[in-house]
């Protein structure tokens, strides 16, 4: 089994760009991006158990605080007392607003 606590090495990196972002790259796509103001995350349309496993990773390596999961064939984050979807393989957590979390699109209060 994958050790879960922090991000695999097998075809991953991170690295900050320019805009002072995370980036932890799965292969060839950025599956976590993340600053002060915002957590991406995003599947590249690889909706594997890889790419699941290495948000998670990144959520708990970097104290970021959301889970993700599958259920049904379907991708959803759970951030708190919300649960959100992927859309078109992406999911946006907004950071700006004190310290709560907002998503756009959520699927429950």
């Amino acid at each position: 089994m994958a050790q879960q606590s922090r991000i695999g090495s097998h075809k991953t990196t991170i690295h900050t760009n320019e805009h002072n972002e995370t980036l932890v790259i799965y292969h060839n796509t950025a599956v976590v991006t993340f600053s002060n103001q915002h957590i991406i995350l995003k599947t590249g349309g690889y909706l594997t158990s890889t790419t699941k496993t290495r948000m998670n990773q990144a959520s708990r390596q970097f104290n970021l605080g959301y889970q993700v999961y599958q259920k049904d064939f379907e991708w959803f984050v759970k951030f708190g007392q919300f649960t959100y979807s992927f859309k078109n393989g992406v999911c946006i957590l907004d950071r700006a607003k004190t310290n709560d979390y907002a998503q756009l699109d959520s699927l429950t209060n």
